[in-house]
């Protein structure tokens, strides 16, 4: 590819086409897994891929930047371009995709008048000092220096957030001042309003829409906004989305594959289309979203599979083969290939090696930090994770009313390490009794299930995490605190020849030996709540309220020889083994 334009059609090396997309995050998926997902992106017969990229995973604290290992975008595009894949980057600040805080830092947090997604100054200063250093790594792989990247995005479904246009425009700015040449585009819900407000049209920005069905009606109002504009440019749908994200405690959400493919087939007669997802992967780590109905927050599960064409595991699906099919149809002379397949494992069931408790093990994996009334988890230095706070409270050998006053998202309060009350977001603000002698030592541990991705709660103050009010005892406050964050980057430095107490959050630890690296699954069907690391890569979280009970494990994240699980359970549950399948596992009704 020589050139790359955009008139009535989107023009290549002087020749129409249509663009045939499909969404794979590279920071979803492990770097040595990616050649098979574009591998099998090219043999459905598509010729780009698209992928976001998230400002958080980058620019993890303020001015600290990471681009190694899983996030090496430029790698990524790399790789694409040596498969002769065209590229269609969405750096903009804020991505949404079911990604924690929508991609956007947790430390902005801490600044006062600071207005996200705005141009507030605050605002666009930080936007900025990530753009000098993102930006530069992007600019010579676009199309007009000889790389695969064709379009970027100023913004994501604004539309869906505000109608700032001055914003846009400097968004506009700072990336054509750092050297963006090739087309931008934003892309937003295909009804007029959420046009009107998001894009730049008047500025010569590509206009595209989201949609997943119903391509004829959508494709008719995004022609129309153009056509209002005075604009002839070809429509796309820049996420047509193939399945949809879960939540926890929520079944599984499917879609029937013949008619997705009826859908695509309607959508290519007249445009071009990015499939959203063609593989989604995992949320690893901590980097799950949140959806949010109404007041109430809805976390989303580790696994990002999305019912795409290819499963969380890279897996082939009857998505892909429909799909497939349809492409044929449509483009006789189109070049497919058969897909990568690539086997799972089970490696049996792993006896316990060690186990330590959370609160025998705290000073070894933070560092405590005191004041007079708890700090936000953005307060102490930190995004992610959990975060636990204790104080002596004065007892008079009675019971007394205890309230946790503005807490996100989760908490378990303990008495002197002994269990005292679970509460979930629902739930919090709500009098317990807890009996007081008259030395007590007070503890919670709150975590962070993952900030709000789209909408107005953005903007919430229950997206700072940890303890924003404080907590009574009696009808007082409770002053002089002990906080330990625990964002769990750390732990090789858990000292597992220290103390275990049951029912209390712990420390598992299994060892085991493999010959084969290959793809696996962690069985969590009997486990509580937690999170689990191989190697001290951080897979994700579990919990038993489904509807996934599994982790999937990357056969490249495994070793030859020796390698380490640790689980950290935090709901008591005693762990005296773990099974790996070669299978997903599903909560059973």
């Amino acid at each position: 590819m020589k050139t790359f334009e955009i008139k009535d059609e989107f023009i290549v090396d002087g020749k129409p086409i249509k663009i045939l997309s499909g969404a794979i995050h590279y920071f979803r998926i492990v770097p040595k897994h990616w050649e098979d997902s574009l591998y099998n992106l090219k043999a459905l017969g598509f010729n780009t891929v698209e992928t976001y990229i998230p400002w958080n995973l980058h620019e993890p604290k303020e001015g600290e930047f990471d681009f190694q290992g899983i996030k090496d975008v430029v790698s990524f595009i790399k790789k694409a371009q040596e498969m002769e894949l065209m590229v269609i980057v969405r750096p903009s600040p804020y991505i949404c995709a079911e990604w924690e805080f929508g991609g956007l830092p947790a430390w902005l947090l801490t600044y006062d008048n600071l207005h996200l997604r705005s141009d507030c100054p605050r605002y666009l200063e930080k936007v900025k000092n990530y753009y000098e250093v993102l930006l530069p790594m992007l600019t010579s792989l676009q199309s007009t220096q000889g790389g695969p990247i064709i379009m970027m995005q100023v913004e994501n479904e604004f539309g869906s957030f505000s109608n700032n246009k001055t914003y846009l425009k400097k968004l506009k700015k700072i990336m054509l001042d750092l050297g963006v040449e090739v087309p931008l585009f934003t892309s937003d819900g295909s009804w007029q309003q959420a046009l009107e407000s998001g894009s730049l049209i008047d500025d010569d920005v590509l206009v595209t829409a989201n949609f997943g069905s119903h391509s004829h009606e959508n494709l008719d109002v995004l022609e129309q906004f153009m056509a209002n504009h005075q604009k002839k440019w070809p429509l796309m749908s820049m996420e047509f989305w193939d399945g949809w994200f879960n939540r926890w405690g929520e079944e599984i959400i499917t879609r029937d594959a013949q008619d997705l493919a009826n859908c695509v087939k309607e959508l290519l007669t007249r445009g071009s289309i990015n499939l959203y997802m063609f593989h989604g992967g995992t949320n690893f780590g901590f980097m799950n979203g949140c959806s949010a109905r109404g007041q109430k927050d809805l976390p989303q599960v580790t696994s990002y599979d999305y019912d795409a064409l290819l499963t969380e595991a890279g897996d082939i699906t009857e998505k892909y083969q429909c799909v497939k099919k349809v492409m044929k149809e449509l483009f006789p002379d189109i070049q497919q290939m058969e897909p990568r397949m690539r086997e799972k494992k089970s490696y049996g069931t792993i006896p316990l090696n060690r186990k330590v408790s959370l609160f025998e093990t705290l000073e070894d994996i933070s560092e405590c930090q005191r004041s007079v009334f708890p700090q936000t988890l953005e307060q102490l230095g930190e995004g992610y994770g959990y975060v636990l706070y204790k104080t002596q409270v004065k007892g008079f050998h009675q019971e007394e009313k205890v309230k946790v006053i503005e807490a996100s998202d989760r908490i378990q309060v303990y008495k002197d390490g002994e269990h005292i009350i679970t509460q979930n977001q629902e739930e919090i603000g709500k009098e317990f009794p807890v009996y007081f002698a008259e030395s007590n030592e007070l503890s919670i541990l709150v975590e962070n299930m993952g900030r709000v991705n789209y909408g107005y709660k953005l903007l919430s103050p229950t997206q700072k995490k940890g303890i924003r009010s404080g907590v009574m005892v009696d009808i007082h406050f409770e002053t002089d605190w002990q906080q330990y964050p625990l964002p769990l980057n750390n732990i090789e430095n858990i000292n597992f020849d220290k103390g275990w107490q049951e029912n209390t959050p712990s420390f598992y630890e299994f060892v085991f030996n493999v010959d084969e690296c290959q793809d696996t699954f962690i069985d969590c069907h009997q486990l509580g709540k937690g999170c689990i690391f191989i190697n001290g890569f951080h897979l994700g979280r579990y919990w038993s309220r489904g509807p996934i009970e599994y982790l999937y494990l990357p056969g490249p994240l495994l070793k030859k020889g020796m390698n380490q699980i640790i689980v950290f359970e935090t709901e008591g549950v005693a762990m005296n083994n773990i099974t790996f399948v070669d299978y997903p596992v599903y909560k059973k009704d």
